[in-house]
């Protein structure tokens, strides 16, 4: 971390954040994201606090700022925390039921960010949120505005250490917006997985698999009184919202 930097610069969960080596990088909103109040979130909800230097806290870290840059760098070769060169994610992805990772540009095309992590085999008239439907920023204005604090992360668990990393995470926030013509609800809304993240030995990622219930997810998010379209829209339209994340 650059030594350089002030406190309110530094962000001590994820890396390649600030400093002389993010100089050039293109960020979606024009400029590095604000962690601060997802930061609170965190140190306030956490249920383990890693020891400094530990495997725990190192892969937690990893996490962390891998999601930063996929959710908020533009440009493949700001990508950092990981080796480009074959490179896949894949989520639920199950082998023998045929379906594949995805590249950096296949998952892109999904939509990128929260809306690759929401596909779905459900027939839409039974998709709570429908991804087929969503851009990369209309998912990423539905989930921040009905999580303006922010959807903090935990790693709960590590099974396994490098080169194939297997953890147990937590993610969560307080339904303080609406989604998808839901009111909020003010209550906290959890979601368990599981992840693997192989990496080498610079400990870049090469590989990401992730195993979740999404229906965990959308079931706190499908709460709420029904809005309508019109209250709906003016809490999507707030600039304090759209730039949280």
């Amino acid at each position: 971390m650059d030594s350089s930097l002030t406190d309110q610069q530094q962000d001590k969960y994820r890396s390649y954040l600030h400093g002389e080596g993010e100089k050039n990088t293109n960020w979606k909103l024009g400029a590095p994201p604000n962690y601060d109040t997802v930061n609170k979130l965190f140190e306030e909800g956490r249920t383990k606090i890693w020891p400094p230097a530990s495997l725990e806290e190192k892969v937690q870290n990893l996490v962390k700022t891998w999601e930063m840059e996929m959710f908020n760098k533009i440009s493949f070769p700001d990508y950092k925390s990981v080796k480009l060169q074959n490179y896949t994610v894949s989520v639920n992805v199950i082998k023998f039921l045929g379906r594949k990772p995805l590249s950096l540009e296949e998952k892109r095309k999904l939509g990128g960010g929260y809306n690759s992590f929401m596909q779905t085999s459900l027939p839409e008239d039974l998709r709570g949120y429908n991804p087929a439907q969503e851009t990369e920023h209309s998912s990423h204005l539905a989930f921040t505005t009905a999580f303006p604090r922010g959807f903090a992360l935990e790693v709960i668990q590590v099974y396994s250490g490098p080169p194939s990393i297997v953890y147990k995470f937590r993610h969560w926030g307080y339904k303080e917006g609406p989604f998808k013509g839901h009111a909020p609800t003010g209550e906290l809304v959890q979601l368990y997985g599981i992840s693997i993240f192989e990496v080498d030995d610079e400990m870049k990622i090469l590989k990401v698999e992730f195993f979740f219930d999404r229906g965990e997810l959308l079931g706190g998010l499908m709460k709420g009184d029904k809005l309508t379209s019109g209250t709906d829209q003016a809490a999507l339209s707030c600039p304090f919202l759209r730039n949280t994340g």
